[in-house]
């Protein structure tokens, strides 16, 4: 079976004019592209190379260099969990802020327990050890995910790092 296309996205950017009026430095569709695991569709959609970002920095946030999180930066980027896809087990050490914008998902820690998040629903994701599961067989489930680089979780002295798929 053939997964379905991701519509793209529409980005709106703004910014100032030599007055310092504030103006829309661009508009346009960013298209969400599958990932090699086939289970998601990604689109980078901005990032900062700072947190606190400066406004100062004229880059195109889509155009900077990231992996998943971004150090001592954060990231926005939407995310089309395909029907039926799963993503690996993993966990970052930054603290994420997932709103479904449509469908749903599964959220599966490693204790195993499973929560459904629908359309509308944010989850807010600290550091934790998961996975994300689209159970339906044709609806793509569209989520925002903005992703912010913390510092580790630390339990009985023992940092939780990334672990990466």
């Amino acid at each position: 079976m053939t997964a379905p296309a991701s519509a793209p996205l529409r980005r709106i950017v703004t910014g100032h004019d030599a007055l310092g009026r504030a103006i829309i430095r661009s508009d346009d569709l960013l298209p969400v592209d599958p990932i090699p695991s086939g289970d998601a569709a990604f689109s980078l959609v901005w990032t900062t190379a700072s947190v606190p970002a400066d406004n100062n920095d004229d880059t195109d946030g889509r155009l900077r260099d990231a992996g998943l999180t971004l150090h001592q930066g954060s990231v926005i980027r939407i995310v089309d969990m395909l029907p039926g896809g799963e993503s690996p087990m993993h966990r970052t050490i930054s603290i994420d802020y997932g709103i479904v914008l449509t469908g749903s998902v599964e959220l599966e820690l490693d204790d195993g327990a499973v929560t459904t998040a629908r359309a509308g629903d944010i989850i807010v994701q600290r550091g934790t050890m998961h996975l994300w599961r689209n159970r339906s067989a044709t609806e793509i489930c569209r989520i925002a995910f903005v992703l912010i680089e913390a510092k580790p979780a630390v339990i009985n002295g023992i940092p939780l790092l990334d672990v990466q798929p």
